[in-house]
């Protein structure tokens, strides 16, 4: 892996989305000033005498970069897959291609997947891949994640019980003993140190899992300090098996199990009633909020508004590929907020500054992140976006930056992307990968 080199600049002249005492707030002409990858000083002048490369902000906007909280970058070669077909038929239908998948398709996936989106703004992504006993076939996904300099927490996708069904466990040909699965992970970290990659754990769903699996589960996140990524509740299946099995929820499974912890992440949760909101804010679990996934298999509308209420850290996600079918951050962020808005029947539910909440900080204690307000801050990472809005004249005229951001933007007007302070997306593209010789590929697929 190539060692990631925090970066030193200046974004100057720019008008910030900062966190402020007040909390977040549009400042204009401010001077962001990084060095070595961090945010040492934001202000009117901040910039001062220091002699540090320049960027002329003028005109544009910056944010933090989003936190895309689960995806899975095999799928962005299988847009389309399974169209108009409910949760386990899908499952099924893309199901063949991850038990095929080649190393070479695999990389092609995750360069194309992660390039867009870098290109819609985000600059850490939560990549769940499913299981697979094929070193090499990890092997090709991180190479691209790394060519493209993102931020990655990659679930490393594991399973104990098999059933080739998947009503209650997984492909048996994607298995192998979670021993292995452990050394694998354990090898990654060693390879992965000084990049912008860490792993975690990615486990299907419940019904995956043996309590014996479970523990092992438990027992490697507590020593390791991962996060453990796991489906939940996306349809009703997990509870309905749960019961049928072990004669209770798909939650109460998972408690018992240990598997509820402060380093969990559970992805979908469209049917998590108020008992399991509940256990989830007791034990600190965070949720991962997947809105045009969930539209697109017809799975429902995640309670976001009740699980806020009850304390729930949520964060957004865009979901892979296969099943939204896009990579695009911005259309989950307004999708996110105008389907709570059409289920609640309330126009003011979700606003710009909340749905900045969920795709920056929503799921931070989860991925093992600093909390901390919305907002650019002094201190932070220097994870940056730069919006120019007159790049796409539908965004045009800019009455409000929050609301055109939320309502009418799209990846057209990201023009730099940084992460660490290194600029990874110039004027739109990326300044790391050949984009051209991508799409020769793609189209060769």
């Amino acid at each position: 892996m190539v060692r990631a080199l925090p970066s030193s600049t200046i974004i100057g002249a720019v008008t910030v989305y900062a966190a402020t005492a007040q909390g977040p707030r549009w400042l204009p002409d401010q001077d962001v000033v990084i060095v070595d990858g961090r945010i040492i000083a934001i202000g009117p002048r901040a910039a001062g005498n220091r002699e540090l490369p320049y960027v002329d902000g003028g005109g544009g906007h910056l944010i933090p970069g989003f936190v895309n909280t689960h995806t899975h970058l095999q799928q962005s070669v299988l847009r389309g897959a399974g169209e108009g077909l409910p949760l386990l038929e899908w499952l099924h239908c893309v199901g063949e291609f991850t038990v095929a998948a080649t190393p070479e398709q695999t990389y092609v996936a995750a360069l194309a997947g992660g390039l867009e989106l870098l290109r819609g703004g985000v600059t850490t992504v939560v990549e769940h891949m499913w299981p697979n006993p094929s070193a090499a076939v990890h092997d090709g996904a991180l190479r691209a994640l790394n060519e493209l300099g993102i931020r990655v927490i990659f679930g490393r996708g594991l399973a104990d019980r098999a059933d080739a069904s998947r009503r209650w466990g997984m492909d048996p040909r994607l298995l192998q003993p979670l021993s292995e699965v452990f050394a694998h992970i354990d090898d990654l970290d060693t390879r992965l140190a000084d990049s912008r990659i860490t792993t975690a754990l990615a486990v299907p769903n419940p019904r995956c899992l043996t309590p014996d699996g479970m523990s092992a589960v438990r027992e490697y996140s507590d020593r390791t300090d991962k996060t453990i990524s796991i489906h939940l509740l996306e349809t009703g299946t997990d509870d309905d098996m749960c019961r049928l099995h072990v004669a209770c929820s798909a939650v109460d499974y998972l408690d018992r199990g240990g598997l509820l912890g402060e380093r969990t992440l559970a992805v979908h949760c469209v049917h998590l009633d108020e008992y399991g909101r509940k256990l989830f804010a007791e034990r600190g679990v965070a949720v991962s909020y997947n809105p045009a996934s969930n539209m697109r298999l017809g799975s429902g509308t995640a309670p976001v508004p009740e699980m806020l209420a009850a304390g729930i850290g949520v964060g957004l996600g865009v979901d892979g590929a296969a099943s939204n079918d896009t990579q695009d951050m911005l259309l989950a962020l307004r999708m996110g907020a105008y389907l709570q808005r059409v289920t609640h029947k309330r126009a003011d539910l979700l606003g710009f500054d909340d749905m900045m909440r969920l795709a920056t900080r929503g799921a931070a204690n989860a991925l093992g992140e600093p909390t901390g307000p919305v907002g650019v801050a002094v201190g932070d990472r220097a994870d940056l976006v730069l919006l120019r809005f007159d790049r796409d004249f539908a965004c045009l005229p800019v009455r409000d930056p929050g609301a055109t951001l939320l309502t009418t933007a799209s990846p057209r007007v990201v023009d730099t992307v940084w992460v660490d302070g290194e600029a990874v997306i110039r004027d739109g593209r990326s300044t790391r990968t050949d984009e051209q010789a991508l799409t020769q590929l793609l189209l060769g697929m």
